[in-house]
């Protein structure tokens, strides 16, 4: 299969912390030989990148893909004419998301988010600063579009050389599952246990009926 041939996923990394959601949305998608991903690092996400990981483990997943500088503006993912099939931004720094909610378009990050609104495309922004301001709050709901979703993910240190926990995990197959990257979608919620007896009707918890406010 050649480059042509995979469908496109723009990966963007910004500023803020928690470079390890891009790293591992990144090694997730080199697992899935149909999707080629689209890599833009701000310069402040270089700096974060390199202060969270500084045996710089992230390298290999870069080399050998498509990156570009946050300034190159006139990059082919700067326009709608350019087939992709989405953008997650992981992680999205508050400057990130008020670019995309005021749609400005000075950067690549945000011209690319802002194509993907434009064309109808899925966007991800997986916000990371805490606590939220009202300002940050206004940004969140400014722009509702088809396709637009917002995750918010706190803050958690990981010790060098610790395997992530399941619950770090899910959430980035989740991102890509809503981005449209299907085979990497986690086990789906099948209930709790399926041998549990029901109750004869006698033993059943009552529910209270409520009445239809007349109106």
């Amino acid at each position: 299969m050649t480059s042509d041939d995979r469908r496109r996923l723009i990966v963007a990394v910004t500023g803020a912390s928690g470079g390890h959601y891009a790293v591992r949305i990144l090694q997730l998608l080199h697992a899935i030989p149909d999707y080629a991903a689209h890599l833009i690092i701000s310069s402040a996400g270089a700096v974060t990148l390199r202060q969270e990981d500084p045996a710089q483990a992230y390298r290999p997943l870069i080399a050998g893909r498509r990156t570009y500088r946050d300034s190159d503006i006139g990059a082919a993912i700067a326009s709608g004419s350019f087939p992709t099939n989405g953008m997650i931004v992981a992680p999205c720094s508050m400057k990130t998301l008020a670019a995309v909610a005021n749609c400005d378009n000075s950067t690549l990050i945000g011209r690319a988010a802002d194509v993907c609104l434009k064309e109808g495309r899925p966007l991800l922004l997986m916000v990371r600063e805490t606590p939220c301001t009202r300002v940050t709050c206004a940004s969140c709901c400014r722009r509702p579009r088809p396709g637009q979703s917002l995750r918010l993910r706190f803050r958690l240190s990981i010790p060098d050389r610790t395997p992530l926990p399941t619950s770090l995990i899910t959430p980035r197959r989740r991102a890509l599952q809503r981005v449209g990257v299907s085979a990497l979608a986690p086990e789906p919620w099948t209930g709790l246990r399926s041998d549990v007896t029901a109750l004869p009707p006698g033993d059943a918890p009552s529910v209270p009926h409520c009445k239809a406010e007349r109106r």
